[in-house]
């Protein structure tokens, strides 16, 4: 079981400034599934209490000479401290910034390897950092698990599989902050949140008490998948009703989920999407948050890197 790759400055920016930073509100733990192709970090994957996170990246996003072997078909996984991680690059960034010069400035090797710790008998794997100057080379050691079984990946990957089915119907938020200052608000208030999305390009969000109800509704979104044309005669009644009558039409559904699960949702902010997207799947099993980045001045999605959330459920939904 063999990896080796050195971190490109893009590679380096994406992490550091972005998505790690999004990853450490996520959780402090993550699985670390790299491929042939790929390196994804999944949070709650494996567990269904909390929050799921993908954040996938090809692997020339991130790296050069990029090298992988394992007799699991080429793959390894393991769980990782996002935080130990984080430290490691921006550590790693500033003695390259620092002392990094010559024909070998600014080169970030990353690789497993298994070392034995002070008081230690058994030799423990780490993701080693080896940040080579011009003439020296400093090391960091991220501790990690011992890499997954076979049987662990296999189940690691059929989890990742089933996370990737879209629902049907998705909805563009444009300004996140709006979300984020509603959520903000409603913290202080109680703990379930009602989500509810239609086909015309609504998203309302409600919470209830028996002392007060807040709602905050984002009308005529873009749509992507299933939609349908607003009926002419819901222009004048609330947005309760509006809600209530969509779904009953089986124009919406609705979810109900955890106020703490939808603002942590939303640290993922920090990655700098360019779009946002909502979505309720299939029977209502979840909600889909889905993170959408162009390639620097252009419109064009970067399918080099993705970004999505799927929150728990806390009643079967309606629809």
């Amino acid at each position: 079981m063999k990896f080796k790759a050195f971190l490109t400055e893009h590679g380096v920016g994406l992490l550091e400034k972005r998505f790690l930073p999004a990853l450490d509100k996520m959780g402090k733990i993550c699985h670390l599934f790299l491929t042939r192709d790929h390196a994804i970090f999944l949070h709650n994957l494996l567990n269904g209490d909390g929050v799921q996170c993908i954040a996938q990246f090809r692997k020339q996003a991130l790296f050069d000479d990029y090298r992988i072997s394992s007799q699991n078909e080429d793959r390894i996984a393991f769980a990782i401290d996002v935080s130990l991680l984080l430290r490691a690059v921006r550590s790693s960034v500033s003695i390259c910034t620092e002392f990094g010069n010559g024909p070998t400035a600014n080169r970030l090797q990353i690789k497993l390897v298994k070392k034995l710790p002070l008081n230690c008998t058994q030799p423990m794997p780490f993701l080693t950092f080896e940040t080579k100057g011009y003439k020296s080379a400093v090391v960091q050691d991220v501790p990690i698990s011992k890499p997954l079984s076979r049987a662990e990946v296999l189940e690691l990957q059929t989890a990742l599989d089933l996370a990737q089915d879209l629902p049907p119907t998705l909805v563009q938020v444009p300004d996140l902050s709006h979300l984020q200052n509603f959520v903000e608000r409603m913290k202080h208030v109680g703990d379930l949140l009602n989500v509810s999305i239609s086909k015309y390009g609504d998203l309302h969000v409600q919470i209830s008490t028996t002392l007060i109800t807040l709602g905050a509704e984002f009308r005529k979104l873009l749509v992507i998948g299933e939609q349908a044309e607003a009926p002419s005669d819901d222009r004048n009644l609330s947005a309760q009703t509006r809600s209530e009558r969509a779904i009953s039409r089986g124009d919406a559904q609705r979810v109900q989920v955890s106020v703490k699960h939808f603002s942590r949702s939303l640290q993922c902010h920090l990655a700098k999407p360019d779009c946002t997207f909502y979505g309720i799947a299939l029977q209502g099993s979840c909600l889909t948050v889905i993170f959408q980045f162009f390639i620097p001045g252009t419109h064009q999605t970067d399918k080099s890197i993705s970004l999505h959330c799927r929150l728990p459920v806390l009643d079967p939904g309606s629809n």
